[in-house]
């Protein structure tokens, strides 16, 4: 079964977009719940977007330097 990450909000005070810094782990690669998947930034702050499940990182949908929306699917996890 595969799984969407999405950016998640980033709060209320915060812009609705952010861009992809650097990813944390690559294709292929077996995750944790909770462990850092990717880096973000945003004109305010740095932020590590943890995995929400459990699996492996089968496709990153977002390249390194992309600014995305919350909401916008980041990658599929196959869980």
């Amino acid at each position: 079964m595969t799984y969407e990450v999405k950016l998640p909000s980033l709060g209320q005070d915060a812009a609705d977009t952010a861009t992809i810094s650097y990813w944390l782990v690559e294709e292929g690669d077996k995750v944790k719940e909770g462990e850092d998947l990717v880096e973000m930034t945003t004109d305010k702050a740095a932020f590590i977007v943890p995995s929400p499940k459990g699996g492996v990182l089968i496709e990153k949908l977002v390249q390194e330097g992309d600014e995305i929306s919350v909401g916008d699917v980041v990658c599929v996890l196959e869980v």
